[in-house]
């Protein structure tokens, strides 16, 4: 951060502006007054703010830049990212083009190295994952001025369908989630071990994903107001931000809350047992008080499926069968949304549609024209009063030697004949509604 201090001198004092250039290095200048100072620092602060431009070889290979750029981004990546990247480099990308100068570099290259993965058996995903870091490689290339244009964005430009997408039914098929007599068999296994079964039932309950979980500490739960904060995730033994980088607040079922109060008090007793001197902040801990181990907590899933005698689910279902079975009991799709951290509603329901209820016939039915307004519904029920009169009514005549029951009006629309003078009678049901509609206007006016 930039400064201005006063440097007392024997003869006389001086000021002196301290700040960072564009590359990060610490410099000074010295002025006679504050208000020299002052001026030069209104103009340092914007170019101090400028980075100053990286001198790079434009006839520089991939293999050097892609070593260069690798080291880079390696503090502005989280740690899967940056092995995923190093590991598609040196497996598909560096063997074919390590020795291209990147602006020799074109999109046939590329499409045909492509489509020479699709051809050799790789994945659909797999060859996503390659194209993606070619693309991001690509992309600071153009930034630092060695290649005009990202050849590997470029290939997006087709109107078709890339080969290596994936469509939303392939998408959806990868998810496996549990049906609720699943999940409860598995959980019911789970019990077996105290120390992973709270694990699995949070993840369970509240959609989150698994490294949010291990890297849950004390402080992050609410039990009066049932809730809990995701601030940070554990990948790979480092602590990071969340998947989208945001922190966010997921509610906890009753049972659950019951079972991390007693895992609360569970801790401290292990934490006298085994002498330790301050409980571990760690929600979910080892024997030694350190965060659990991936591996570990998946051999421990592995064995509860096995206890349960349950097919081959992944721990990341957990989290699918979550939101599946919420979806599924008609919860709104924004509040499954919050709950997984998803940025918008509109990644839950590419990940989840199919588990939306299908809604129910009568609401198409509400589109056609023989809908019925709430004001005619209304005289309806008058109609059903009116005719409930004149059905007693025929009635008590039919006793008296008049006209039977057989005789009496269809007031529901079928022939009457002529055998009544009364017109209100021969009416139709919906004219007979406004009449005695209007009749009940004209008493209240009266009224």
């Amino acid at each position: 951060m930039a400064s201005i201090r006063r440097r007392r001198r024997a003869k006389d004092d001086v000021w002196v502006v301290d700040y960072r250039d564009g590359a990060g290095v610490r410099r000074w200048a010295t002025f006679r007054s504050r208000r020299e100072a002052e001026d030069a620092l209104a103009r340092i602060i914007p170019e101090s703010r400028q980075a100053a431009p990286r001198v790079v070889d434009r006839d520089i290979t991939l293999d050097d830049y892609a070593a260069r750029w690798l080291a880079q981004v390696a503090t502005e990546i989280k740690p899967r990212t940056l092995d995923s990247y190093k590991r598609n480099l040196d497996r598909h990308v560096l063997p074919a083009f390590g020795r291209f100068k990147l602006r020799e570099l074109h999109r046939g290259h590329l499409r045909d190295f492509l489509a020479r993965k699709r051809g050799a058996g790789l994945g659909k995903n797999s060859v996503r994952l390659i194209r993606a870091v070619l693309s991001v490689l690509l992309s600071d290339a153009v930034d630092d001025g060695i290649i005009l244009a990202n050849a590997a964005l470029q290939l997006r430009g087709s109107r078709r369908r890339r080969p290596d997408s994936i469509s939303q039914a392939e998408r959806q098929k990868k998810i496996r989630p549990m049906d609720h007599g699943q999940l409860a068999a598995f959980l019911a296994a789970a019990q077996a071990d105290s120390r992973h079964y709270p694990l699995f039932l949070l993840l369970a309950r509240t959609g989150l994903r698994p490294g949010e979980a291990y890297a849950l500490q004390w402080g992050d739960l609410d039990f009066r107001g049932r809730e809990l904060r995701v601030e940070r995730a554990l990948s790979a033994g480092a602590i990071e931000t969340p998947k989208t980088g945001q922190t966010r607040t997921v509610d906890m079922s009753d049972q659950l809350t019951r079972t991390l109060r007693r895992l609360e008090i569970d801790r401290m007793v292990e934490k006298l047992r085994r002498g330790w001197r301050e409980m571990p902040p760690w929600v979910f801990c080892t024997e030694a008080g350190t965060p659990l181990d991936e591996s570990r907590v998946r051999k421990a899933f592995a064995q509860a499926l096995k206890r349960a005698k349950l097919p081959g689910f992944r721990l990341y279902d957990l989290r699918h069968s979550f939101a599946s079975l919420l979806l599924a009991q008609n919860a709104p799709i924004t509040y499954v949304s919050a709950q997984l951290g998803h940025t918008d509603a509109t990644t839950t329901l590419r990940w989840y549609a199919r588990w939306l209820p299908r809604t129910d016939k009568r609401a198409v039915d509400l589109l056609d024209d023989g809908w019925v307004s709430p004001v005619d519904r209304l005289g309806e029920a008058e109609v059903g009063t009116v005719g409930s009169q004149l059905v007693a009514k025929t009635g008590s005549e039919s006793e008296s030697g008049a006209p039977d029951d057989s005789e009496a009006p269809d007031l529901f629309g079928g022939p009457s004949g002529t055998r009544t003078p009364d017109p209100l009678i021969k009416r139709r049901p919906d004219v007979l509604s406004r009449v005695v509609l209007n009749h009940h206007k004209s008493t209240a006016y009266a009224a």
